[in-house]
């Protein structure tokens, strides 16, 4: 089902806030933070473009863009700057609260160019560059013991993990877990439920699809009317919802009158049991 009908050009980002039950999600390309509650449609429109973010109490997030990050107060609408990060050719994409309370994020070229992204993660007051020369870094997740991390870079098809030690860095070089390159699917934003599985938007395919923490194909959910599913996230009052958002970005006019539901935000319920997204330590 449609969860928001308002399109998109580059929906990414959905973070289930806790203490608040509510969705949010962004339109990178349009610098919008987007939302609903009780009252209706919500949305905050910024000077640069906003990608992702955690939760770092009830009114306030801490916001992935493509100077770096800041907290924003939900209600006041004010802004700190926390740390620059990139560089004025790059832009934040993919980002996620790991189990220790940091937050990973994703830097790309603005026009996608080969090896101008990297990984980052802020942790306590420290921001270190943890994969450099990277695409379209996303998949960012967590196993749900804290051990391990994964992410991708798209245009390689391949997912990667990394063993992190008890404070959350890595401790070892990535190695590949999940290798799509030869099945032309584009792995985009994940999540990982409650038992460990991987839920993976992907790309062009209009579809999340599920890999057991072995990496074994489980299942896939289709997402109709939009194929270019970019990112996933659980959250309902029980936490069994998984929300999906969606893009229309490189869609042509005859593309988008052909997938009229391109864009919007989707929610599939009693889909799995998800994990409270951890709240950010700055």
């Amino acid at each position: 089902m449609i969860f928001d009908p308002r399109p998109c050009e580059l929906g990414e980002g959905p973070l289930w806030h806790p203490e608040r039950g509510q969705l949010f999600w962004f339109d990178i390309l349009n610098r919008k933070l987007l939302s609903r509650d009780a009252s209706g449609p919500l949305e905050w429109t910024f000077t640069e473009i906003v990608s992702a973010a955690g939760w770092i109490s009830r009114d306030e997030l801490l916001i992935a863009s493509e100077s770096g990050l800041s907290t924003f107060h939900l209600t006041t609408g004010a802004r700190e700057t926390v740390v620059t990060a990139g560089s004025p050719a790059t832009r934040s994409n993919d980002g996620r609260a790991d189990r220790q309370g940091g937050f990973w994020f994703g830097t790309m070229g603005k026009r996608a160019e080969k090896g101008a992204g990297a990984i980052w993660r802020w942790y306590r007051g420290e921001l270190r560059k943890l994969f450099p020369d990277l695409t379209i870094p996303n998949a960012i997740c967590f196993t749900p013991d804290g051990t391990a991390a994964h992410f991708t870079d798209t245009v390689t098809g391949k997912v990667m993990k990394v063993a992190l030690d008890a404070a959350g860095w890595p401790k070892a070089a990535p190695e590949i877990w999940l290798d799509l390159s030869g099945e032309d699917l584009n792995p985009d934003g994940a999540v990982t439920s409650a038992d460990g599985t991987f839920w993976n938007a992907q790309w062009g395919a209009g579809r999340i699809a599920a890999y057991a923490p072995d990496g074994r194909f489980l299942r896939a959910i289709a997402v109709p009317g939009a194929p270019q599913t970019s990112c996933p996230a659980f959250g309902g009052a029980e936490m069994t919802t998984l929300h999906v958002t969606t893009a229309l970005e490189h869609m042509d006019a005859a593309s988008r009158v052909a997938h009229p539901a391109s864009g919007r935000v989707f929610a599939f319920a009693d889909v799995a049991k998800g994990i409270t997204e951890p709240q950010v330590q700055i």
